[in-house]
């Protein structure tokens, strides 16, 4: 199966970008020949001329919830994701509503049950800087192995 590992946010805004750390992890330690890594910073519609394509996809990310600890690691599908800190246009569509629009629309795009978000919880996605707080440092390890779980009982399962 067509396999993408997707690392999103943005390096130089602190704990943001921990999902293209885990990411690029991943990448240094498991390779096939249908998996590939990228990294992305777009949301809305522009998402999926990342994802479109793939018949499996797991993205990783930072998130922030009400009563979310930083460094906590959340295993979620498009489904959950039904907020947009952004939704000020269309172009800024949920996830599963950018995901809908595209399937109506033809795009080849993995089924809710075949799209794994790996999602850690972020203290700080504002300020500059090219490291993250100290919480969400230590949970990237513990996110590279939830994705390489992911990858390996996903190959054990096809």
């Amino acid at each position: 199966m067509k396999t993408l590992v997707l690392g999103m946010g943005n390096t130089i805004l602190c704990d943001d970008g921990v999902g293209i750390y885990v990411v690029r992890e991943v990448a240094a330690r498991f390779q096939r020949r249908d998996v590939e890594f990228d990294e992305a910073s777009v949301g809305g519609l522009r998402i999926l001329d990342v994802i479109g394509g793939y018949e499996r996809v797991i993205m990783v990310d930072a998130i922030q919830t009400p009563d979310g600890e930083p460094g906590e690691i959340h295993r979620l599908s498009p489904q959950d994701m039904r907020v947009s800190l952004h939704a000020g246009s269309s172009h800024d569509l949920t996830l599963p509503g950018a995901l809908a629009l595209g399937r109506g629309m033809g795009m080849m795009l993995p089924a809710d049950e075949d799209f794994v978000i790996v999602a850690i919880e972020v203290e700080d996605v504002l300020t500059f800087s090219e490291s993250c707080t100290p919480a969400v440092e230590k949970a990237i390890a513990r996110a590279v192995e939830v994705v390489l779980g992911a990858l390996t009982s996903e190959y054990a399962e096809a």
